[in-house]
């Protein structure tokens, strides 16, 4: 036993240990880390870059010029790594990044026609949209055990935290170094180091045979059709997509409050963008608030009703400190808006669209993203950075305004699983997870009555379920002894799930008792991407298999 207890996720060491000793799986990391800080420092460069070259009728140009072809090529993506090794698309992703964006840096530092990089930039940002779902579909390929998977998916969900705040403010470093070119030629540098390290991982082959599938057109037309034919996820899809206006009129904001109302210069940009990453990882921790939340409607209209006021307060008081605050807020607010709302999808959606529903709502970032680039410079060119951020607030509180009473009617018609959530935040294993997951497992548990004398577990067998008492006791022996008797809010089973091991123990009920069970696949994804909800996992492994080694 005890070197089974040592693959257990302990703490975060453990974690960075476990995702790295496998060095495919490290490259693999290594290549995220590449990819997530490159995607966001570059587009803030070429945000910079047009507005001190053409100011904010260029800045909308570069950005319509990049997400027109990603609209149109995005939804293929996921279609394409089906049918083709994950790794290879990995590679040849970050690899057509890294290339383009040192076309872009040689073009900026030589001082290129315009026109070739708005001939660049479309290309680079298509390339974007490659890397992410091949990284998604690499892992399981590379994984030896589910605790590696587990611990690289913890990994992988740092990283995309941490870049969110550390990339905006390095490439803002590097614009007041030596401004656009040396921004795009380090994080080209840094992305073909990603290709480099996984230039050798071809992944898995594909599952699905050539002839069996159909054409990528198709499949994407289907998905369309799934999420269109629920009315309350249409709707939610819609409303939930209203938050990238406010994202993409913050991408043009940064530069243009940095550089021409603030005056901190094209670093400042950086700066801005940070504090933005920050208030969303506070607003995270807010959320927890939600839990179990009846109603959700007001909390989702309060988040953008209140990044609103922010926007408008900054527009009055345009200062460094209320910038940096205020964007802070808007953070905040966007990620309770996010989370309110995914929860309301969760709630409300058939599960079989479920996946194509938050498919969608990606497709649905860059036509967001593209509305906000075009009435935003707009009004910047018209009456100045304040005009552009109270237009952008009326825009948002008249789509939600439009939105309000089909929201409440969605709200009060969801179902919520309000008894196993109670009993998950009884149980310190989930007490901390994510509110959107914590639903997400909640709505997976499978109820079942368990008669007195029944065996759910049996010692050597494969395990295949996790399981959570509601009601009534149960007996865990081991070679006929008992080790424990578990009770309410106790559960058994995820040493098996966790370690990949046949079942440690037995497992009978000594009463008439009620137990919900979780099917493998789900479990072990509640726990990933969360580290406090992995870390108990780990701590409650590794202290029942001390009380069976000591029989």
């Amino acid at each position: 036993m005890a070197g089974k207890r040592g693959a257990v996720l302990r703490s975060t060491l453990d974690v960075f240990f476990t995702a790295f000793r496998n060095r495919p799986l490290g490259l693999v990391q290594l290549a995220w880390l590449a990819f997530n800080g490159a995607e966001w420092g570059i587009w803030l460069t070429l945000t910079v870059w047009a507005y001190t070259n053409g100011g904010p009728g260029a800045v909308s140009l570069i950005i319509l010029v990049q997400l027109v072809p990603s609209i149109i090529f995005a939804p293929y993506v996921g279609a394409i790594v089906d049918r083709v090794r994950a790794g290879r698309v990995l590679f040849v992703g970050l690899l057509l990044m890294g290339v383009l964006m040192a076309g872009l840096a040689v073009a900026m530092f030589l001082g290129a026609p315009r026109a070739v990089i708005y001939a660049l930039a479309p290309v680079m940002n298509v390339s974007l949209s490659i890397p992410r779902p091949a990284q998604a579909a690499l892992l399981p390929g590379v994984v030896r055990t589910p605790v590696e998977l587990t611990a690289a998916n913890v990994v992988s969900s740092w990283v995309e935290s941490a870049s969110v705040l550390v990339a905006p403010a390095v490439t803002g470093i590097l614009l007041g170094l030596r401004g656009t070119a040396l921004a795009a030629g380090v994080l080209a540098g840094i992305t073909l180091l990603g290709a480099v390290a996984v230039a050798g991982i071809p992944g898995p082959r594909p599952v699905a045979q050539r002839e069996e599938r159909v054409s990528l057109t198709a499949e994407v037309r289907e998905s369309v059709a799934a999420v269109w034919s629920v009315p309350t996820a249409r709707m939610l899809v819609g409303v939930l997509g209203s938050q990238y206006i406010l994202v993409g009129a913050l991408d043009v904001l940064y530069v243009v409050l940095a550089v021409t109302t603030l005056g901190i210069g094209e670093s400042g940009a950086g700066y801005l963008n940070s504090a933005f990453g920050l208030g969303g990882l506070v607003g995270a921790a807010v959320t927890v608030t939600l839990v179990a939340r009846r109603r959700l409607a007001p909390a989702l209209v309060g988040g953008i009703l209140t990044a609103a006021a922010a926007l408008c307060l900054l527009g009055m008081f345009p200062t460094v400190v209320t910038a940096l605050v205020l964007i802070g807020v808007i953070g905040v607010s966007r990620t309770v808006f996010d989370v309110t709302g995914r929860i309301l999808l969760q709630r409300v959606a058939p599960p079989h669209v479920l996946g194509q529903v938050f498919a969608l709502l990606e497709a649905l970032m860059c036509a967001g993203l593209a509305i906000s680039a075009v009435f935003v410079p707009a009004l910047v060119g018209l009456s100045g950075a304040r005009a552009a951020l109270l237009g952008t607030a009326v825009v948002l509180v008249v789509l939600i305004a439009l939105s309000w009473r089909r929201l409440r009617i969605v709200d009060r018609s969801a179902d919520v699983p309000q008894v196993q959530i109670r009993l998950l935040r009884s149980m310190n294993i989930f007490s901390h997870l994510p509110v959107p997951a914590l639903e997400g497992v909640a709505r997976a548990f499978e109820p079942a009555a368990v008669p007195a004398g029944t065996t759910l577990i049996r010692e050597g067998d494969v395990g295949d379920r996790f399981y959570a008492i509601a009601d009534g006791e149960f007996e865990v022996t081991k070679a006929g002894t008992r080790v424990a008797v578990l009770r309410h809010s106790d559960c058994f089973g995820e040493i098996a799930l966790i370690e990949d091991v046949s079942r440690t123990a037995t497992v009978t009920a000594l009463t008439d008792a009620q137990v919900y069970s979780l099917e493998k696949e789900p479990f072990i994804l509640a726990l990933t991407g969360h580290a406090p909800t992995l870390t108990a996992a780990g701590e409650l492994v590794a202290r029942r298999l001390e009380e069976l080694d000591a029989l």
